[in-house]
């Protein structure tokens, strides 16, 4: 299993196949951990070397990633963490960052992650002609990953299951990365070679699953982001607890300048000068990064007082406040339709989204209506969806939500998501292309 990203690393990025190598044991798989030795994570998280199976295999090899370069050059300091998702926490975007988003887009292609891959190569062929492998995984981004698995395939022969947890070439910050139609077309080629040469393809929607059909005629499979039942035993601190008359609205992860959506905000402030009551149990929560943007909002709509920021905290400790929040703010970016018309906030569906539904907490999703995030919460009634502008609208969910806040929902967690179900769906994947290869 090749991955960039693996405990020490934090954020959304680890978990998927961190879960997935948690319990194919369970479903006769061994997994084999391929991964960069000294990785530029943008967050670290050493509680979440606690989930991998004791005796599992790692293999680390270094990895070159021109982020030194990145930070001499955009003025951050040596030790400082590049944060991914293009998001600004100081609000101090200049030209030297905008320039090194268009070197990142036409000269690091497919990604940051490139150098690797050539290294990486050798040293993995030399080291399955001494080890039995059965299948080999690849995880993007970043889709360098995808590359190595590419190549291995290619030389020996081993099946192969690419999977996708966001798109590539139309990922929702392509935009930003100023692409020239040349650098389009490189990455628009390599990502067709890898849908079409791989054994088995697995993306997180459906919508990506449309998206990757009309590009290939290969097989695509989706399994969808899920949640661990172990993560959420977990105990609540007494002060949340004691919160038993605060409305606390929880979001988890970082928001960029895409998700942070101004009419939400102006949407509590009116709320606050309407409905004393709700004023005065108000709180608003933040775990997680947050581009500057949304400090902005929070001080031009006078809420200041009503929020806290916390910047990072371990999984398991997010889990707390996900249990205990009186609604679970879900907020989907607002990018524009790409050259392809593939329209990413319809997309969008991130493992967050299932947690908080194993978190058997009322959602609030900003975002479309017709996307599929808004499918899958919609099945239960005490979740909202809000547009990204209609202030009206906002105001009407969050005074259902708060109308309703003592009231027992009743929001049951979907065991169709739960990591273990999912699981079994990935080991039958790998137990197909396996069986295939070998009847072969």
């Amino acid at each position: 299993m090749i991955s960039y990203y693996w405990p020490p690393s934090g954020g959304a990025g680890v978990q998927r196949w961190l879960k997935f190598c948690k319990y194919l044991r369970k479903f006769g798989w061994e997994p084999i951990i391929y991964t960069a030795e000294n990785a530029e994570y943008p967050v670290i998280d050493s509680s979440l070397e606690r989930e991998i199976p004791d005796g599992i295999q790692v293999i680390k090899q270094p990895i070159w990633e021109p982020y030194l370069l990145y930070k001499r050059f955009t003025g951050k300091k040596k030790d400082s963490r590049v944060v991914s998702g293009f998001l600004d926490e100081k609000g101090k975007k200049g030209l030297t960052q905008k320039l090194s988003l268009w070197i990142r887009g036409n000269l690091f292609i497919p990604d940051a992650r490139r150098f690797w891959i050539a290294p990486s190569i050798k040293y993995l062929l030399n080291w399955i002609q001494e080890n039995h492998v059965d299948a080999i995984v690849s995880t993007g981004p970043p889709h360098s990953m995808h590359l190595i698995a590419k190549a291995l395939h290619e030389k020996t022969g081993i099946p192969w299951l690419a999977d996708f947890r966001d798109p590539w070439v139309n990922i929702d910050f392509a935009a930003d990365l100023q692409m020239s139609g040349h650098a389009r077309k490189r990455n628009e080629k390599l990502e067709k070679e890898v849908l079409d040469s791989c054994s088995q393809v697995v993306v997180v929607g459906d919508f990506m699953a449309e998206e990757f059909r009309s590009k290939t005629a290969n097989k695509i499979d989706v399994i969808t982001n899920g949640y661990d039942p172990a993560d959420f035993q977990v105990e609540i601190p007494e002060f949340l607890l004691n919160e038993k008359d605060v409305f606390s609205i929880v979001h988890t992860g970082s928001i960029n300048d895409r998700r942070n959506h101004p009419a939400f905000w102006q949407a509590i402030q009116q709320m606050c000068s309407e409905n004393r009551e709700f004023s005065s149990r108000l709180k608003i929560r933040f775990i997680g990064k947050n581009d500057a943007s949304v400090r902005r909002s929070i001080l031009e709509f006078e809420l200041e007082n009503y929020t806290e920021f916390i910047d990072y905290l371990p999984h398991n400790q997010i889990i707390a406040y996900q249990k205990t929040a009186s609604v679970l703010y879900l907020s989907i970016n607002n990018y524009g339709a790409s050259q392809s018309g593939f329209f990413s906030p319809k997309a969008t569906l991130t493992g967050k989204l299932f947690e908080y539904l194993a978190a058997q907490r009322p959602i609030l999703m900003q975002g479309p209506a017709d996307s599929q995030a808004a499918q899958v919460i919609s099945q239960n009634p005490a979740n909202r969806i809000i547009g990204f502008d209609d202030t009206s609208s906002i105001k009407s969910a969050l005074a259902d939500l708060f109308a309703a806040r003592n009231e027992d929902k009743n929001v049951e967690a979907d065991e169709r998501f739960s990591r273990i179900t999912l699981t079994g769906e990935l080991a039958a994947l790998l137990d197909g292309i396996a069986q295939k290869e070998n009847g072969k």
